[in-house]
Parts: C-alpha cells; sequence; structure tokens
C-alpha cells in the first residue's frame, strides 16, 4: 500500500473510532416504561391534588408493571413543581399532575411565568374535578349566601376572604364582581391554616375544595353558605349553589396528568389509553366517591381544548374584575 493510501485509511479508521457513540436510544411504547416512573405532584403531601396522584400513581404502576413514585414540589401556587417537570427529558419518565391553578389560573394572573402551560405541556388526560364551598364560622351570624353579600355591600372590604392560591382569589373575585361587592382578601399558603383560622374566627368567610371543608361542615365548625358546582353537592343538598344566584357563575377545582410536549406521541397515546382506563374503572369511582371528586372523561385533545377554554375564561374573569398580572 502506498504511503499515501495508508495514511487516507488510517484517516478513516481514526473518524470511526473518534465518532461520538450515542449513550441513549430511542425509545418507543412497545418497550415503554421499563424503569420506574416519577409523578411530580406540584402541591403538599395530604393535600386534594397529593391524594389524588398517588391514587392515580398507584393505579399507573400496577397497569404498567413499574414503581410510579410520587415526588411533592409544592411552593409558589404549583409553579415550581411545572418547573421542575419542564427540566425534565422529554421521555415520558417524568409526569406531572396539573391543576387548573397552574394550567390555566397562574397563565392569567401571574407575570414572567416560568413555564407556559400551553407550549411547555401537553395532556395525558384529565382526572378529576372538585367543586368548591364558600363557608364562614360555625357560630357566624352570617347564615345565607345572599346576606354575606349584603353585608360586603353595606361595608365594602370590611370582611376578610380567606383564600390560598391564585385560583381561589380568582373565584372570589368573580363572585365579587357578578354582586357588585367587595372583600379584603386574606392569602394562605396552606388550605389547613385558612380553614383552622376560618373555624376560629380569625377571618369571616373562605372558599375551598368541598372535600377540604366537609369536616369541619359537619362539626358545625364551619357553615357552608353556597358551592360552586353546576349542581348542588350529594353530601350537603340544602346548600345551593352559586349558579342558583349568578346562572354565569361556575368554578370547580381539576386536575389532568401532563408531560412535556416534546414527549413521543406513542409513549404520550399508551399513557392516555391507561389513564382514561384507570379512571373509567371500579376502583376510580369508588375513590372518586370517598374524596367527593367528579371523574373526568377526556383524553389529550378533549383536555386541551378544555384548558384552552379555562384559560379564555379565566381572562375574562379577570378583566371584568380589573385583575392584572402580578
Amino acid at each position: 500500500m502506498r504511503a499515501n493510501e495508508f495514511l487516507r485509511a488510517l484517516a478513516c479508521a481514526l473518524a470511526a473510532v473518534l465518532l461520538p457513540v450515542p449513550t441513549t436510544f430511542a425509545q418507543g411504547a412497545t418497550d415503554y416504561p421499563d424503569r420506574p416512573i416519577r409523578l411530580i405532584a406540584p402541591f403538599a403531601a395530604g393535600s386534594t391534588s397529593d391524594t389524588s396522584a398517588r391514587f392515580v400513581g398507584a393505579q399507573l404502576a400496577e397497569a404498567l408493571g413499574q414503581p410510579v413514585i410520587v415526588d411533592n414540589q409544592p411552593g409558589a401556587d404549583g409553579r415550581l413543581g411545572m418547573v421542575v417537570a419542564k427540566n425534565q427529558p422529554a421521555n415520558g419518565y417524568t409526569l406531572v399532575q396539573g391543576s387548573w391553578t397552574n394550567l390555566a389560573v397562574n397563565a392569567v394572573l401571574i407575570k414572567n411565568m416560568p413555564y407556559d402551560p400551553l407550549k411547555d405541556f401537553k395532556p395525558i388526560a384529565a382526572v378529576g374535578r372538585s367543586m368548591l364551598g364558600i363557608a364562614v364560622p360555625g357560630n357566624s351570624p352570617i347564615k345565607t349566601l345572599p346576606q354575606l353579600l349584603a353585608a360586603a355591600k353595606k361595608d365594602p372590604k370590611k370582611l376578610n376572604f380567606g383564600n390560598f392560591g391564585t385560583g381561589y382569589r380568582l373565584a372570589a373575585e368573580w363572585l365579587s364582581a357578578l354582586a357588585g361587592v367587595q372583600f379584603t382578601h386574606v392569602p394562605y399558603k396552606t388550605t389547613g391554616q385558612m380553614n383552622s383560622d376560618l373555624a376560629g374566627g380569625q377571618i369571616d368567610v373562605g372558599m375551598d375544595g368541598v372535600t377540604s371543608m366537609s369536616g369541619l361542615a359537619k362539626s358545625g365548625k364551619l357553615r357552608l353558605l353556597a358551592v360552586t358546582g353546576d349542581t348542588r353537592h350529594p353530601d350537603f343538598p340544602d346548600v345551593p349553589t352559586v349558579k342558583e344566584f349568578y346562572p354565569d357563575f361556575s368554578v370547580y377545582g381539576w386536575s389532568a396528568l401532563m408531560v412535556r410536549s416534546e414527549t413521543p406521541g406513542d409513549i404520550t397515546n399508551k399513557l392516555a389509553e391507561t389513564v382514561i382506563k384507570i379512571m373509567g374503572s371500579p376502583e376510580a369511582k369508588a375513590f372518586a366517591r370517598k374524596v367527593n371528586s367528579e371523574l373526568q372523561e377526556r383524553g389529550p385533545a378533549e383536555m386541551r381544548q378544555f384548558q384552552i377554554e379555562q384559560i379564555a375564561t379565566f381572562k375574562k374573569v379577570a378583566d371584568a374584575a380589573g385583575l392584572q398580572p402580578e
């Protein structure tokens, strides 16, 4: 072999050796999952969202044959958990259970969002929804929603309204705008502290999930004045809906399982089929009854359309209430 031919051959051999070797390989739905899955819950342990995430995680683990580890990442109205999920590989091994707060409300009320709920994530499937309750201390002289609104109209901003997140604040502002009243809003970091202060009379009125208020309401420490759903709550049939007074008003706390937008479609579809099957199971129906929740039947496309509609609705509410992103 001539010298120049030898040098060319040597160069080709060296080039082949030095070519980058991929450290990971594309994975399709046929071999997914082959290791544990991380499910981020952006709210505190023991919260309604956490309880739901743990149920879904346990059911997913059984259906997929791999452990599903629930990782609580609370903070900043659910924004922290969404950012953590955004920064993980888009391979289907990190899921996040988003909520109405961090998938819709924050997009309307928060400036300089560290994630885009529509561009950075895509839905797997809806999980559930729960109506909210408006309550006063059990010994409050206010007995009905009309009495509450009359008192607020008589003395604007005199009544303290507790809330612990942007979603509840927005729902309270929506009611205020419809009724033409004003409250002084008192923010809380946790639902437990807010309900404790409400039962103790430190604040005049508060809004939370009916599930969270149920025990205190049944014991007489809180008095439910209204619920925010389309129909009355089965556990409190004597409590009216806000809709009975203001037909346009309907608010639910809802949750959905999400993945990074770049996650392969076949993996997303496999997860969606699995979650939708879980949501239709007897176990899911029993869980929903236990926590006073309603199951939702929305796959990826339906959930994305619902999310877009919710953002548009909350934007109208914020504009009507004069709320600006902060």
